[in-house]
């Protein structure tokens, strides 16, 4: 098995780690232990299965082979000592916080999120007693002044869905490590072979497996990585109790899709800025947000903390919604789809799906606009989505 210690490429990570080695007569790639349960040989064997869970499984709701082989693989690329995979992206969310946070407890967290993480933080919290106040982590020192007494964590996207922007991860870890604070990043756009936020200081990594880690739109899963005590309690005290698990077959789903990651996200990360670089220079487009234009406002900190781009672009049409509609219903490569990371480029609407469950007030605060439109460019050849583009574009604006 590959340790996550040795000095190895991300690619070769990918394909070998958390892999154990397999007897000649072997399968060659991790199988799928589709099962609920496990059988035990005598009293005794059970009993230590109970009592120390690393000399057996038990119950697929408290662990499977499958689900520890993604496990153990997603640790090393992330460089954390443990994960946790769930059943969602949002399963992961609730499942982190859920581990350190209790009725009486505060939370600050950045401004611009993925929705249902702004929703659960801002109401299903609040419902448990436990309050959010939310902020421009843009700049760090807004979060520092936002801390309060009952702190307990700090909750962060980088880079932000859909607006791209960026927060200096290692400046928000010293802040949270100087007050005693957990600190938690949503991981999903950069990937672990973008960005290496524990390497940087961050405590809790999430993912939404859905997207990038699986690459093919056929999981919903999400994984938990950081370090082993945290695991082990996220596991035992809120996962096997509220049952977010992610199932066998979608832990199999999600091992073949990260043996590619590196490979994809290179061409992901290719694609993008040629295509960002084209709609740039569109006279029917406002403004363009890609991590790797120099023209994006945080262009120097994705320099110093992101080894890729990465395949997510969030441009500004002018006319608005209506602009949009028309853009979108002329596209003919792009998909009309929500989730993103995906081989196929996937285009949409934020304001009117993925944030419409956001007031319009919190959207016109955190920059998404009533005309933003979110690309997650895929792996066709880039002049077809180029030349896709060009079309709609010119179609829209007659």
């Amino acid at each position: 098995m590959v340790e996550k210690s040795k000095q190895i490429g991300s690619a070769t990570k990918a394909i070998h780690a958390g892999e154990e080695s397999l007897p000649k007569t072997g399968p060659l790639a991790p199988p799928i232990h589709q099962n609920s349960t496990f059988r035990f040989a005598t009293a005794e064997e059970c009993v230590s299965a109970f009592t120390d869970e690393d000399t057996g499984y038990v119950y697929t709701r408290w662990g499977n082979p499958t689900q520890s082989v993604l496990e153990r693989k997603i640790a090393v690329l992330e460089g954390g000592e443990a994960a946790l995979a769930t059943a969602s992206g949002m399963a992961a969310v609730s499942t982190a916080l859920l581990t350190i946070l209790e009725h009486g407890d505060h939370v600050v967290a950045m401004d611009s999120l993925y929705s249902a993480s702004h929703n659960f933080l801002d109401k299903e919290l609040q419902r448990l007693g436990i309050e959010t106040t939310f902020v421009d982590a843009t700049h760090v020192n807004h979060i520092e002044r936002a801390i309060q007494p009952n702190t307990k964590a700090i909750y962060i996207e980088s880079p932000a869905n859909p607006t791209l922007k960026l927060v200096d991860i290692a400046a928000c870890a010293e802040v949270a490590k100087a007050h005693n604070i957990t600190s938690i990043i949503d991981n999903t756009f950069a990937t672990p072979c973008g960005q290496q936020p524990i390497a940087l200081g961050i405590d809790v990594v999430l993912h939404s497996m859905t997207k990038y880690l699986s690459g093919n739109g056929t999981v919903i899963a999400g994984i938990i990585v950081g370090s082993a005590e945290f695991v082990g309690e996220s596991k035992k005290r809120v996962l096997r109790n509220f049952g977010g698990v992610i199932s066998p077959f979608n832990a199999w789903l999600t091992l073949h899709g990260v043996a590619t990651l590196p490979l994809r996200l290179e061409r992901h990360s290719a694609n993008a800025y040629q295509i960002a670089v084209f709609l740039e220079a569109r006279q029917e487009i406002e403004w363009v947000r890609y991590p790797g234009l120099p023209s994006h406002p945080q262009h120097d900190l994705a320099k110093r903390q992101m080894d890729a781009f990465g395949g997510m672009i969030a441009f500004e049409l002018k006319g608005g919604v209506k602009a949009g509609e028309r853009l979108v219903n002329r596209i003919e490569i792009c998909s009309l789809a929500v989730s993103l990371g995906d081989v196929r480029t996937l285009i949409c609407h934020p304001a009117s799906t993925t944030h419409s469950q956001v007031s319009p007030e919190v959207r016109r605060h955190v920059g998404i606009t009533d005309g933003l439109v979110r690309l997650s460019v895929g792996l066709e050849d880039a002049e077809d989505i180029i030349a896709d583009l060009d079309q709609a574009l010119s179609r829209a604006s007659c």
